[in-house]
């Protein structure tokens, strides 16, 4: 992978990262839903943000593809349970503010989407110049 391929991945999942974060935020503080299901919103909302973005701008696709978008929904769906899972029990078992408990959880499922994106969801394409 280039490196003008992990900076464009980065750009487009930090700003995912950063939607979700302010959606998820908005829901909680503004609306007053729980912040569970604030986060949701937010999730749903980065999600097709990320798949715009990582489709048309950090792999180049010219047209997006379905089968492209159920890998990317299956990795983003397996990413989201583990993001649940994560911010349940750090809302549960710390003291942490659910602000923060909510970026070290968007950090960590980062990491494991991009492993998904670059060696299954997009990887079929690599090959090709």
């Amino acid at each position: 992978m280039s490196l003008r391929r992990y900076a464009r991945f980065v750009v487009v999942g930090g700003t995912a990262g950063a939607i979700h974060f302010t959606t998820a935020t908005a829901f909680a503080s503004l609306a007053k839903w729980a912040p569970q299901w604030a986060n949701v919103a937010g999730y749903v909302v980065a999600l097709l943000t990320s798949y715009l973005g990582q489709s048309l701008w950090t792999f180049s696709r010219k047209q997006l593809s379905l089968l492209s978008f159920a890998r990317f929904t299956a990795t983003s769906l397996s990413s989201f349970a583990l993001n649940v899972a994560m911010y349940g029990a750090l809302l549960r078992w710390t003291q942490l503010d659910y602000r923060i408990a909510l970026l070290l959880v968007i950090g960590t499922v980062a990491v494991v989407s991009f492993l998904g994106m670059n060696h299954w969801v997009f990887a079929m394409r690599r090959s090709s110049p």
